[in-house]
């Protein structure tokens, strides 16, 4: 319902893009959200509102690619040269068979959306996203989908609606060829 609700708001047409999400659970080790998948197979990675950047999982979109997000963020988070302070403190990058977080997407104003995966809860996926300019980490028990649609369409959403803004709810795809010139680099913290 709320995939729908986010292609009809922004008028696009489903691209169907097939991806192997058997293998991309097993690297992460617990499912990922079912409309999240849908979101994806819909729309791939890249830019909605020309500020709302979806991660997805095509090793041809760069840094649109959440995998390769994740595993660069896991990396960072383990590197003992920073310390035993998380970047997403009090919570920890997802390792797998573990908790913490796996990003997947963020804005311009580097406000950042993740799930908190837990591989004792694999069907459970809240939504942790914190923004730049309000401290602090908002939760919310919600579809990946459902949080998407009301970032673009709530001005009320607050601290994350961007309708607000009058932005509109366009959808760019990112750089994997898609659709030929889209954004190539999300500003992901």
């Amino acid at each position: 319902m709320w995939v729908q609700r986010v292609i009809e708001l922004t008028g696009w047409e489903p691209l169907g893009i097939s991806v192997d999400w058997a293998a991309v659970e097993q690297e992460l080790g617990v499912p990922l959200p079912a409309d999240y998948k849908e979101l994806y197979e819909a729309f791939g990675g890249g830019v909605f509102g020309d500020s709302v950047y979806f991660l997805g999982r095509d090793e041809g979109l760069g840094t649109f690619d959440f995998l390769r997000q994740w595993r660069a963020d896991l990396s960072v988070d383990r590197d003992a040269g920073f310390g035993a302070v998380s970047a997403v403190a009090p919570y920890a990058i997802y390792t797998p068979g573990g908790k913490g977080l796996v990003e997947w997407g963020s804005t311009e104003w580097a406000d950042e959306y993740f799930w908190l995966l837990d591989a004792e809860r694999p069907g459970d996926h809240p939504i942790l996203a914190r923004s730049n300019d309000v401290g602090g980490w908002n939760r919310y028990d919600m579809s990946t989908s459902e949080f998407l649609y009301r970032v673009l369409a709530e001005a009320d959403f607050r601290p994350f609606g961007i309708a607000q803004y009058d932005l509109g709810a366009t959808f760019e795809p990112g750089s994997g060829g898609l659709s030929g010139d889209g954004p190539t680099e999300p500003s992901v913290p």
